[in-house]
Formats: structure tokens, C-alpha cells, sequence
């Protein structure tokens, strides 16, 4: 046998095991690299959300989830649009001009809304996180004034709001409800998380 018969025949080898040494080095990065990339949870999570209002009666709420947070859609009756106005001297920021968080240009009115109709809130109290209950109906209520003209009560420490997330006057919670990103793509369908157009 010659030596040049004698390296070939290594050669291969060398070739043949650097190739699979290779591939089972693609094969074991593989799924490491892979936990880098964010999970289809993690994408869904802060991606826009799109919602169905077209069933949404007047003087009702619909919850649904945004970035972990419960966003409430509420179609204001024209009754509780028309007090709006008369809680404006109650209020600690009647049109949203407090900076702790950024409030779209189209949230700075007294409805705090795209279309007077429907409201558009992140249902956390700016206190200390907790979600305020519904108190859609007026009238002296427990734990509420006895004008109260309708809105929400946080119950941990009893912060209320109106009809369009505005915050009372001396109340724990330091800041009105926050208006997330949105916008219409129809009359009957909002894409919560973005206000642009692509």
C-alpha cells in the first residue's frame, strides 16, 4: 500500500468525522440560540390587540387583555355623557394634563376619547394596582357620595372615578386612569396597543 493511499484513506475520515462533529454542534446550538427568540406568549403579549365592540350595548363594559393589563371598552350611555361635565370641579385633573404617564393627544377632553361613545381605559387604579368595580349606576351608594352620577370605586383604599376615568379630588389614587393606544378600524372594531396607521 502506498502512502499516498494511506492519507486519502485518513483524510476521509478527518473529513467525515469534522462533518458530523459539525452537524451534532448545529444540533446541540440549535435549541440554545432558540431560548433567545421570545416565545409566541411573549410576542401576543405586547403585540396590538383587536376588538369587537359591535355587540357592546349602551351602559355596558367589555374587558379584555393587553400587555397583562385588563383594558376596559365602556359605551357610555348619552345620560352618563351629559354628566361629565358636572364633575369637571370634583376632579384632581378634569383634562388629563398630568404627565406620569404619556395620554394620547385624543384622550386630552372631557371624555378622554376617540368618539364621546365609548371609553377606552386600562382598568388598574393608579394607586397601588388594584382594579376598581363597576358603579355604573347614580344615586348614594356604600362607600360612594350621594351624588354620585356613576363611574368606578377602587375598593383597597376606596379612590372613585368618573364616567371617563378622571380621578376625585383627595382620593389615594394620584393620577386619572390610563388611555392605552388605540384606534378605530371601523365602527365596530378597535386595535388596542397602536394609534397609527402602518
Amino acid at each position: 500500500m502506498s502512502d499516498n493511499a494511506v492519507d486519502q484513506g485518513k483524510r476521509t475520515w478527518l473529513i467525515t468525522t469534522s462533518c458530523a462533529g459539525a452537524v451534532g454542534g448545529v444540533a446541540a446550538a440549535v435549541p440554545f440560540v432558540s431560548t433567545f427568540a421570545p416565545s409566541e406568549r411573549a410576542k401576543a403579549a405586547g403585540a396590538p390587540v383587536e376588538v369587537d365592540i359591535s355587540a357592546l350595548k349602551p351602559g355596558e363594559k367589555m374587558t379584555v387583555e393587553w400587555r397583562g393589563k385588563p383594558v376596559w371598552v365602556v359605551r357610555r350611555t348619552p345620560e352618563q355623557l351629559a354628566e361629565l361635565p358636572k364633575n369637571d370641579a370634583q376632579l384632581a385633573d378634569p383634562m388629563s394634563e398630568r404627565k406620569a404617564y404619556p395620554i394620547p393627544a385624543y384622550a386630552k377632553n372631557e371624555a378622554r376619547s376617540i368618539k364621546p361613545e365609548y371609553l377606552v381605559v386600562v382598568g388598574i387604579c393608579s394607586h397601588l394596582g388594584c382594579s376598581p368595580s363597576d358603579k355604573f349606576a347614580s344615586g348614594a351608594q356604600p362607600s360612594l357620595p350621594d351624588d354620585w352620577k356613576g363611574g368606578f370605586l377602587c375598593p383597597c383604599h376606596g379612590s372613585t372615578f368618573d364616567m371617563a376615568g378622571r380621578v376625585f379630588k383627595n382620593k389615594p389614587a394620584p393620577d386619572n386612569l390610563e388611555v392605552p393606544p388605540h384606534m378605530y378600524l371601523s365602527d365596530s372594531r378597535i386595535l388596542i396597543g397602536e394609534d397609527k396607521k402602518a
